[in-house]
Parts: structure tokens; C-alpha cells; sequence
């Protein structure tokens, strides 16, 4: 009983989130499921013991509007409480005018277990997120170019108390998780709250952002035996995923799938909405090509490229991704857990 009125006011809180239409956008990883924790709250703890990785993404690197962004997390699940927790921290630098973002967060989770190899997961996340621009350093204003040598060297800018300030915000977001053996449903929101984020006087909510991802992980037999004490065969199998992004007018979806012969990875997916243009601009963005390797010892390492099919094109260079995670040993072996099912979502 305590369970299904849980799960309700879950539900009920999502649906009554308010949709923004104010433009902004998050940073974002082509490797979504290899930052799990800025994906989804509710994944906090998932792997049943502790994780540590750390990603990092530069987009554009060809042209000055270049995005380049860094995180790292640590999650771990507490099996006296069903619960797991994580800790999240990220940068993010914006274009030629140098936006930078800090954001650092905490997540809790929760397991329940709804029937046989089902489970669902809420999960909460607050996170602190400052931003900051060198608006003289950076920025050219009007009041700085000489009249009589236009092109010649800017004048000093003319401060202003205040003007430019870095901003300090409160975010709230929540997260869902549903998944069985083979298949998994998420839903997140982050900023909920809309905080303000304004540089000046003024107020400009940053939008909150809305993600459904789901997959399947379809067996396609056992491969070799490895080459170790376990006596058990190398996994094989192919896992189609989407994920549906939606931020202000922004709207995106990534479809495609990952192939799994232990322990190479294979990933190629496609990214945009091309049938719903933003602004008038058709909204395409990239072919996403992956490799990687999942060890037996925990260690996870993925590379993946984004080939640009925006009007922007592949001569802004794309975008290189690289994720590093390691999924600690159990220290709960022995112990009894709630589940024996492993959640099948991918590693990248």
C-alpha cells in the first residue's frame, strides 16, 4: 500500500510541472548513459555497489563558439536502507563570449520492488549552479569601440556596479526509473523551480528540462568462454535506445542502438528533430559514432564522434567525447540485496 501511494504522488508531482518556453539550453553528452547521474536522478546507486567516472566533451573545436565540458560523479548504494546516493560535479564553458557554469549536486534515490525482476526507482537531486561571463574581457560594447579608429584597439569598458556579477542558483530536479531484466523506462525534469539567472537587474528563469529514455536489451547468444576462473561465456547482445529532450522550445531525440560482443561496445545513433524546425532552423545536429570497452574489472572507457549534419557542418569540427568510469568491487557480497537483477542499461 505504502508502495503504490508512492508511487502516485510521484507521478502526480511530474505531471503538474509547468513547461517552459523561454530559451536555454543545458550542456549536453552524445554518451548519455556514461553520465548517468546528470541524466537521471533516479539512477543514483543503480549498480548496487560504488561508481566513480568522469566525462568530458568538446563541441565545435574547429570554430571560436567551441562548448567544452568536464564532470565528474561518485555514486553508491546503501543496502541497510534501500537507497542509493551520489554526488555530481560539472563545467561548462560557452562559446566565444566564455560563459562558464559550476555546477555541483547531490542525489538520493529509492528502490521498490513492484513484482518479479520489476523494479522502480524515484530519485531527487539539488544542485548548487554558479555562472559566470567576463563581460569587459570577453564582451565588446558599443561605449568601447573609438570613433575615429574603429578598427583600431577597444577602448577600456566602463564599469558598472553589479553589471555582470557572478549569479549563484538553487536547482530542484526529479527522476523515475522503471526497468525489469531486459528493458527500462526513465523519465527526469530538471530546474523545476525555474531559478533566476539573470546577470543584470532583471529576471530570466532558466527553463526546466524534460527526458523520457527507454531501451531493450535483445540477447544474441553466448559467445566464448573468458579467459578466466569464472567458466561463464562472454555476453553478446544488441540494445536499441531513445531519448526524447525537451527544454524551453528546444526539443531533441536521440534513436539508435548499441552492439555489445564482451567487451567491445558499438554505438551509432542519430540526434535532432528534423520534422519540428526551432525558429525557422531545421533542427538537425549530428550522427553520433561510439567505441568502447566493457572490462570484466569494473573499468568502462568510451570514445565517440559527432559527425555535424547542422548547417553549421563538419567543418566546426564535430564533436570528441571521451567517458571514463569504474564500477567499484562489491562490498555487500555475502549480504542479501533486494534484487538480483541488473540494471541493463548501457555502460556509454
Amino acid at each position: 500500500m505504502l508502495r503504490s501511494s508512492l508511487l502516485i504522488v510521484f507521478f502526480l508531482i511530474l505531471g503538474f510541472l509547468p513547461f517552459s518556453s523561454l530559451q536555454a539550453q543545458d550542456p549536453q553528452y552524445s554518451q548519455y548513459y556514461a553520465a548517468p547521474l546528470y541524466l537521471n536522478p533516479a539512477m543514483a546507486g543503480g549498480e548496487l555497489t560504488g561508481r566513480v567516472g568522469f566525462n568530458y566533451r568538446n563541441q565545435w573545436p574547429s570554430i571560436d563558439a567551441q562548448f567544452t565540458t568536464f564532470s565528474a560523479f561518485y555514486d553508491t548504494y546503501l543496502p541497510e536502507y534501500n537507497a542509493g546516493v551520489g554526488f555530481h560535479v560539472m563545467q561548462d564553458t560557452e562559446g566565444a563570449a566564455k560563459l562558464r557554469s559550476t555546477t555541483i549536486s547531490g542525489m538520493f534515490s529509492y528502490e521498490l520492488k513492484l513484482g518479479d525482476n520489476s523494479y522502480f526507482r524515484p530519485g531527487f537531486q539539488a544542485s548548487y549552479i554558479r555562472r559566470e561571463i567576463g563581460f569587459y574581457e570577453n564582451l565588446i560594447f558599443a561605449n568601447q569601440i573609438n570613433e575615429t579608429d574603429p578598427f583600431g584597439p577597444t577602448l577600456p569598458g566602463a564599469d558598472i556596479p553589479g553589471l555582470g556579477d557572478p549569479v549563484g542558483m538553487l536547482s530542484l530536479s526529479f527522476g523515475g526509473l522503471f526497468f525489469t531484466e531486459n528493458l527500462w523506462v526513465g523519465l527526469s525534469a530538471h530546474h523545476v523551480n525555474e531559478p533566476n539567472q539573470s546577470f543584470i537587474d532583471g529576471i530570466s528563469p532558466l527553463p526546466a528540462k524534460y527526458s523520457v529514455h527507454a531501451g531493450y536489451r535483445i540477447p544474441l547468444g553466448e559467445g566464448s568462454m573468458r579467459g578466466d576462473f569464472t567458466h561463464i561465456r562472454k555476453q553478446r547482445y544488441f540494445t536499441p535506445t531513445v531519448n526524447y529532450k525537451r527544454q524551453g522550445p528546444f526539443e531533441q531525440l536521440d534513436v539508435g542502438g548499441y552492439f555489445y560482443v564482451e567487451p567491445l561496445v558499438l554505438g551509432l545513433w542519430y540526434r535532432g528533430l528534423p520534422y519540428k524546425p526551432v525558429n525557422n532552423q531545421s533542427n538537425r545536429d549530428a550522427v553520433v559514432m561510439m567505441v568502447g570497452v566493457n572490462l570484466i574489472s569494473g573499468l568502462n572507457v568510451g570514445y565517440s564522434f559527432d559527425y555535424t549534419v547542422s548547417q553549421l557542418g563538419i567543418q566546426s569540427g564535430g564533436a570528441h567525447e571521451l567517458s571514463l568510469s569504474w564500477t567499484l568491487p562489491n562490498s555487500y557480497q555475502g549480504k542479501p540485496l533486494r534484487r538480483d537483477t541488473i540494471l541493463p542499461c548501457p555502460k556509454f
